[in-house]
Parts: structure tokens; C-alpha cells; sequence
């Protein structure tokens, strides 16, 4: 069954069907008209998975990529130019360009936290790009996975784009098939395990995933302001974000004060307590292991929670040390330990110290703790003075680097991580120098030598 998905979509896209500008902005725009027909069932489909409010999860899910779409269509036709480069001394006569050609058949793999964006994001670079595409959801999310299977089939055409629902055995079926790209959302562990299948195959891939993204607050930063976003950044999808804040580096001057403003805001988010509108930990599996890395912690604000709800509340906890099983792992909930710094050179130190994460968050009003940050730290994307809002820029490329992920998308980095780009010198016959050819001389040597220096 898989193995003729597969082939069916190699077969449409060997008609050169997709390859028209005309084309690829139609299925855009079908796209686009679609996932506004359904967005009621989108809406309700991310509140039954997840217990997302409607607010947060049209913020997270459709409006971005609707804009994703309208962002494409309108730079498409630019994108996908023939671009003439330089030609250099020693092919001359000649002409360079560089011809963006679509890989072929593309598998997008996406993640349970944002069912919806992390499937049609990377979906609408494959279409701009001029690939069929295959979409495997979450199992995690079943009722996202339902809604997002049934607005690409009432859209497209399956051998164009379809939709594989199912669990592990699908995605290993899937993974075994000759594809041409592989894009895949997830945890380190599960990328390694698309990476080795890749590899067998020797297909191109992009792997989004995580890691234990800093949060630095220095003296300078303005404290209310800072607490409010780290607030939301933190707690926005109950934590259950790859680009979250994981951990806060407060500078010891501040600390008190800071944290203070921090629970103060966390309090004006959910008033009285009312936290209907927390989105809930994803199964109880995950929520075993979150209550296991705050076992023996120090709860500073917060700490409820309820199994039969997987009910989490926003948590501070205080006093964390580097070696504290809290520490070792991507957190990915509602979760944030503090620690504290003496100085920015052994906050940089101390993050350097582990895996490049995903993202960096750096609360200062001064220029130079700024660029020593910047300069200092690798990491994938971030904020300086706010948190996972540059996930929303198309201009800028989301990505991880090292552990934290291969390659980016957004804009034009969706275009390019789903297009090859060809390489090609047009060559005149007008004129064809001799020092190239057989028989060797010491006047060709010295030739090549004063062009190539």
C-alpha cells in the first residue's frame, strides 16, 4: 500500500504537472481556501487533542499559515527565477546560471505539540517549491490527524498530496520507501532515527527538532516587561513548545525581584486560579515523566496537578542546579526551573557547556551584553528582549543547529529547503582557448597559472 503511494505520487510528478508557476500558485490558493472552510473543525479538533482555547491555537495553527500561503504566492514568481551568476575568466565564453528545480516526492513527519502549522508550513514550501508531497501526522493528535487527512483529500488530488495516518509502523513503512526529501518535526531521539533511514537512501533531509532553549535575564533588562513575556513564552501551550524558554539565568542582583514580578504575572494570566484555558500535557506518559524531573525540586509558584485532567499548573521552581535531573533533558511543559548567575561570562560558559539548542533569550538593554551573547552562544534562532516571536517572521529562517536540528523554513527558506538548486555554464562555440587540452605544455602551465592565482 505504502510502496504505491509512493510510486504513484513518482509517477505524477514525472508529468511535470507541478512544475508551472500557474500551478503551484493554485494549489496554494487551494490551500488556503481550504483550511478557512475548515477551520471551525481545525479549531475544534486542537481544542479536543489538546484542550487549546480558540484564541491560542487560531494564533498558533491557522493565522500562520495563512500567512505562511499569502507570503509564498506573493514572492513566488521571483522565487522561482532562473538567476544568472558570474562566470569566471577561465570559462569564458560563456554564461552561468543556477535553475531551482524541485526534489520530487517529499515526506513531511509532523509533531503532536502544533498539530496543524508543523504539518501546512513545510507542506506549503513543498508546493511552492513544485513537489508532490506525502503528510504523516501525529498518532498523538487523532483528531487533528482525522481533520488534517480529510482537508487534503476534499482538496487534492492523492497523488499529488495525501495524507498517511497511523503510528510507528506506518512511519517506518513510509521511511522505507524511495523518497526524494524528508522533512521531520519531533524530538532528538526520533530524528536520529529518520536521519539513519535517510541515510540509507542517501535522501536529502531537514530535521526540526529541540533542545533546552536559555532564557537570560540580565540587571539591565526591564524586569516587568521581561517577566511578562518569559511568562508567555514559557507557558503558552502549557509549555509543550520546541522553541519554550527551558531554563531561566537570572543575574543574582535581580533575581529576587524578578521573580516576584514573575509570579505576578503568571497570577494575572489565570485569575483566581482558572486555568480552563491551559492546554492539557499531551498523554500520561509525558505527564509522569514532567511530575518526575520536579520530584524533590523546590516549588517556588505553583506545583498542582491532577492525572486524570493531565493538569499541570504553571510551575517555578528555585535553587535548580546544572547536575539536576531537570536539567538533562528537554523539559516540554508548563515547567520552569531558575538558576542563577554571577557574571555574563559564566552564564555563556555554562550553556556552551551543553548541546546548541534550538533557541536563546536574551532580556538586556545593553548593547554589549547583547553581542557578546550573540557572538558567543550558538543557536538556532531567537529574541533579544522577548521570546518565540521570531518564529513568526517568514523573513527569518527557523531552524536548529547541531543537536538541535538541520537546515530551516519559513518564506523563502521553505522554497529553498524544498527546491535543488542546478548549476549550469551555457558554453559559446565561438571561441575555444587551447591550454585546457592535450598535449601538455610548460606556455599552457604558466597560462592556467595567471589565471588561476
Amino acid at each position: 500500500m505504502m510502496a504505491m503511494i509512493v510510486q504513484n505520487q513518482h509517477n505524477y510528478f514525472s508529468t511535470q504537472a507541478t512544475q508551472s508557476l500557474e500551478f503551484r500558485v493554485k494549489a496554494l490558493k487551494k490551500l488556503h481556501s481550504a483550511i478557512k472552510e475548515y477551520e471551525p473543525e481545525i479549531l475544534a479538533a486542537v481544542k479536543q487533542d489538546l484542550n487549546k482555547p480558540e484564541l491560542e491555537a487560531y494564533m498558533s495553527e491557522v493565522g500562520p499559515t495563512l500567512e505562511e500561503i499569502r507570503f509564498a504566492i506573493k514572492h513566488l514568481p521571483g522565487w522561482m527565477q532562473t538567476k544568472t551568476v558570474k562566470t569566471p575568466l577561465l570559462c569564458f565564453p560563456g554564461k552561468s546560471y543556477v535553475v531551482p528545480e524541485p526534489y520530487g516526492v517529499a515526506a513531511i513527519f509532523s509533531a503532536w505539540n502544533y498539530p496543524f502549522v508543523l504539518c501546512f508550513k513545510p507542506l506549503v514550501g513543498a508546493i511552492a517549491a513544485g513537489n508532490c508531497a506525502i503528510i504523516k501526522p501525529s498518532e498523538l493528535t487523532p483528531a487533528s490527524s482525522a481533520v488534517i487527512a480529510k482537508l487534503i483529500a476534499d482538496t487534492f488530488d492523492p497523488d499529488y498530496i495525501t495524507v498517511v495516518e497511523g503510528g510507528i509502523e506506518e512511519s517506518t513503512e513510509l521511511l522505507h520507501q524511495k523518497l526524494d526529501y524528508i522533512f521531520f518535526t519531533g524530538s532528538v531521539k526520533v530524528g536520529k532515527i529518520i536521519m539513519r533511514a535517510a541515510a540509507e537512501q542517501l535522501t536529502p533531509i531537514t530535521l526540526e527538532l529541540g533542545g533546552k532553549s536559555p532564557c537570560i535575564v540580565t540587571p539591565s533588562a526591564n524586569i516587568k516587561l521581561a517577566a511578562k513575556r518569559v511568562a508567555s513564552g514559557k507557558f503558552f501551550n502549557a509549555g509543550q513548545t520546541c522553541i519554550a524558554p527551558d531554563y531561566l539565568l537570572v543575574h543574582e542582583q535581580i533575581k529576587e525581584v524578578f521573580l516576584r514580578q514573575l509570579a505576578e504575572e503568571i497570577a494575572g494570566f489565570f485569575p483566581k486560579g482558572d486555568y480552563s484555558n491551559l492546554p492539557r500535557i499531551i498523554n500520561e506518559s509525558n505527564y509522569d515523566r514532567l511530575l518526575g524531573l520536579m520530584a524533590g525540586e523546590k516549588v517556588i509558584w505553583g506545583g498542582d496537578h491532577d492525572r486524570d485532567r493531565l493538569f499541570i499548573a504553571p510551575t517555578l521552581l528555585d535553587d535548580i542546579s546544572w547536575d539536576a535531573p531537570i536539567m538533562q533533558e528537554e523539559i516540554f511543559g508548563p515547567i520552569l526551573p531558575v538558576l542563577t548567575y554571577h557574571d555574563l561570562d559564566s552564564a555563556i560558559a555554562a550553556i556552551n557547556e551543553h548541546p546548541k539548542p534550538l533557541a536563546c533569550y536574551l532580556f538586556t538593554t545593553s548593547a554589549q551584553e547583547e553581542e557578546k551573547v550573540l557572538s558567543q552562544v550558538s543557536f538556532g534562532g531567537g529574541c533579544i528582549n522577548d521570546t518565540m516571536m521570531h518564529y513568526i517572521s517568514p523573513y527569518l529562517g527557523f531552524g536548529g543547529v547541531g543537536n538541535s536540528g538541520i537546515g530551516s523554513y519559513h518564506g523563502k527558506h521553505s522554497f529553498d529547503t524544498f527546491t535543488h538548486y542546478k548549476g549550469v555554464l551555457r558554453k559559446s562555440n565561438w571561441y575555444d582557448p587551447d591550454m585546457r587540452y592535450h598535449p601538455y605544455s610548460e606556455a599552457k602551465f604558466k597560462a592556467v597559472k595567471r589565471v588561476l592565482k
